[in-house]
């Protein structure tokens, strides 16, 4: 993968940016993204934020040999403290984290935030602590998209901040749009997760020390809801 050629997720990700975007793309790496998407003229601008200092000298040197030092900023910040009001940002990319270090980094970067942007949300797992925080916050799912690559499954959530909404417990665990889609690849995906949390439950059950009820609980649960969406 280069700033030529995106991965399969990535390509999904730049598929749901708005056309003309000024984009902060949070945890860049390498800076694939913004400079791909500037390399199409998909975009206007971009803020690359990395915290770690080797991906951010790698970004750097992307968007040097690339000709874009003008359009984009290469930023060594935590999070959301990338941004900046005169970025004038409208869109936020954060791929692959794991969801509740997504819903960390939106949490802790409130202020950042204008509630004018559209989030582009890409969680490695953890996926139901991040729809959470966005309906706790205002933010609407406009859109959720299910694909696999090298053997993984990934979900990318797309939302903005329109004003108070309400899912149920089992939106926010299988995702609004995916429950009502029903694609082979998300039957397919719960198929898989529902014999792990079987497996789960079993060794539990087995476990020498004492396991918190609320625990075991909560993935009795989690295999109710499973099977019922499956059957």
């Amino acid at each position: 993968m280069n700033e030529h050629t995106l991965s399969m997720r990535l390509e999904r990700v730049a598929a749901h940016m708005p056309a003309g975007a000024r984009l902060a793309d949070i945890g860049s790496d390498h800076g694939y993204l913004p400079v791909a998407l500037l390399r199409r003229g998909a975009i206007a601008a971009a803020v690359a934020g990395e915290v770690a200092l080797t991906p951010f000298q790698a970004a750097r040197r992307t968007v040097r040999e690339n000709g874009f030092e003008q359009r984009i900023s290469v930023r060594h910040a935590s999070g959301l403290a990338a941004i900046r009001p005169q970025d004038e940002i409208t869109a936020i990319s954060i791929c692959g984290m794991g969801g509740e270090t997504i819903r960390d980094i939106l949490a802790s970067g409130k202020a950042h935030l204008s509630g004018r942007e559209r989030l582009i949300l890409q969680p490695n797992g953890g996926e139901q602590p991040l729809r959470q925080w966005l309906m706790e916050n205002h933010y609407h799912i406009l859109c959720e998209e299910l694909l696999r690559e090298n053997r993984f499954y990934y979900e990318i959530i797309v939302a903005e901040r329109i004003g108070p909404v309400s899912y149920t417990a089992e939106q926010l665990y299988f995702g609004p749009f995916q429950m009502q889609a029903r694609s082979p690849l998300f039957l397919g995906k719960w198929q898989r997760m529902l014999g792990e949390k079987r497996k789960v439950l079993s060794n539990l059950a087995l476990a020498r020390q004492a396991v918190p009820e609320a625990r075991v609980e909560e993935i009795a649960r989690q295999v109710r809801w499973i099977s019922e969406l499956l059957a």
